[in-house]
């Protein structure tokens, strides 16, 4: 069984993507305010989640130049800095094309620092690398706990939701002043040798893959993981953005408790993730894979057909902890079948997250203005199919040949 050993480098990786994560989980409940702030529809508010995908995109398509030109940790900074920068412009503008222009550049420089920790602790735990990646999402959860309790507590306080924004500038300034004090540093790039096989404890990629990633191209192994990142990330967003209106008009929550309710998805995750860092150490990932897509419709289901809050909340709870390992396991793949490929192979990883992101929540807005969130979230079941397909196909794409 392979050792995960947690030095500073990995723990401020884990903080640079808590970071991400404080935003990442805070928006979502913003969406709602915003669409009643700006007067529009829910498709129209939707559009933010297409300026994500948009900043996706770009962000995908600029790490691997950037981690060749600065090296992964810095680009991993840039990311924050980036971040930082958009996240005060959607704090101080109010126009929508503005806040989705700001939600874009959040967008591009957060891809940047996801991109980043992916290699950077592929690269530097190797077999541990899905565990490692399982607790870093964990981190990212668990800061994403914070933001929307912190946006709860302001709108009830008759502050908005605009504070939490100076509050992620704030935890950006000093996760960087920590690193600067204790001098930790990130790695400039990988070893050769780094990350050119997949985690012992995956199963191995099918014939020729290997060489197909060293030689530049990606095997399909990775291109079946990509589609399915693609299919969980429409579920995890669609959840962000549309959660809380379903609380508000079906478990009849009020918008700052709707808003804060959203915190029971992501503790799930924080939950789910924490115990399957240890569960990737001892099972391989497709199996781990299908059991949290089982445990995600159980959960949906309960939040879907309670109308009572306290109920559709556990509900929240229980999906959260089966979406926990959906992203951890398929990056984690998607990475080891890459070889030497890896950063090329993280920046379209961005490219899967921009599809879920640009189509399932303006899709789902739609359905939502003819027949109201609550009926329209029974798309989320057809997600979830669409992933235990793609699961199993690759499970047999990475078998290995038959004698």
């Amino acid at each position: 069984m392979p050792r995960l050993t947690r030095d500073r480098t990995t723990w401020l990786t884990y903080a640079q993507l808590g970071l991400w994560g404080f935003f990442l989980y805070g928006f979502g409940p913003v969406v709602p305010l915003l669409r009643d702030e700006q007067g529009t529809s829910a498709a129209v508010a939707g559009l933010h989640s297409t300026g994500i995908a948009v900043g996706a995109l770009a962000g995908g398509a600029l790490f691997a130049p950037v981690a060749r030109r600065y090296g992964r940790g810095p680009a991993v900074w840039l990311g924050l800095a980036g971040v930082a920068a958009g996240v005060t412009a959607l704090g101080v503008l109010r126009p929508l094309p503005a806040t989705i222009a700001a939600v874009a550049v959040v967008a591009t420089f957060g891809m940047m620092v996801i991109s980043g920790v992916n290699v950077v602790l592929t690269a530097r735990h190797g077999p541990a690398a899905p565990a490692a990646l399982t607790e870093a999402n964990a981190a990212c959860a668990g800061m994403g706990i914070l933001a929307p309790l912190t946006i709860g507590a302001t709108v009830d306080a008759g502050l908005g939701w605009r504070p939490v924004m100076a509050v992620e500038v704030g935890l950006i300034t000093l996760v960087a002043l920590a690193a600067l004090t204790f001098r930790v540093r990130t790695p400039q790039a990988a070893p050769a040798s780094a990350a050119t096989g997949p985690p012992t404890e995956a199963p191995p990629p099918g014939p020729g893959s290997g060489r197909r990633a060293a030689s530049g191209r990606l095997p399909r192994a990775y291109w079946i993981a990509w589609v399915l990142m693609s299919v969980t990330g429409s579920i995890e967003v669609c959840l962000s953005l549309w959660t809380a209106d379903v609380l508000r008009t079906h478990a009849g929550l009020s918008a700052g408790g709707a808003s804060a309710a959203v915190a029971a998805i992501v503790c799930g995750m924080f939950a789910g993730r924490l115990a399957g860092g240890r569960a990737a150490l001892r099972w391989p990932p497709v199996p781990l894979l299908l059991g949290a897509l089982t445990v995600s419709l159980a959960g949906f289901t309960l939040f879907w057909a309670s109308p009572v809050g306290w109920l559709a909340v556990t509900g929240l709870v229980v999906l959260g902890l089966g979406n926990a390992l959906h992203y951890p396991l398929a990056i984690s793949i998607a990475l080891a079948v890459a070889g030497t490929a890896a950063d090329r192979a993280a920046g379209w990883s961005s490219y899967s997250m921009a599809v879920g992101f640009g189509i399932a929540p303006v899709a789902l807005g739609r359905v939502a203005d003819g027949v109201g969130p609550h009926p329209a979230f029974l798309m989320l079941p057809g997600f979830i199919a669409v992933a235990v397909l793609l699961t199993v196909r690759l499970g047999r794409a990475l078998r290995p040949a038959l004698p």
